[in-house]
């Protein structure tokens, strides 16, 4: 069994830098595909799975447990 390593509500920080100079994302979307949020600008990207995890340079801070899972 495979332990997820991201959720949503994580600030990721990104090995390349996005063109407004921000190189912190917010992470969205969780599953198949990726959905991040720019935190310089907002702009919105998919990305697939594979390429995101390759992506990702490291986890700057984690979203609370609670504010992941609404139930």
């Amino acid at each position: 069994m495979k332990v997820d390593k991201y959720h949503l509500g994580d600030i990721v920080r990104m090995r390349k830098v996005h063109p407004c100079g921000s190189d912190q994302w917010e992470i969205i979307r969780v599953g198949a595909d990726f959905k991040i949020k720019c935190l310089g600008c907002g702009r919105r990207v998919m990305l697939p799975r594979t390429k995101f995890e390759r992506a990702v340079k490291e986890v700057i801070r984690e979203a609370p447990p609670d504010s992941a899972d609404p139930e």
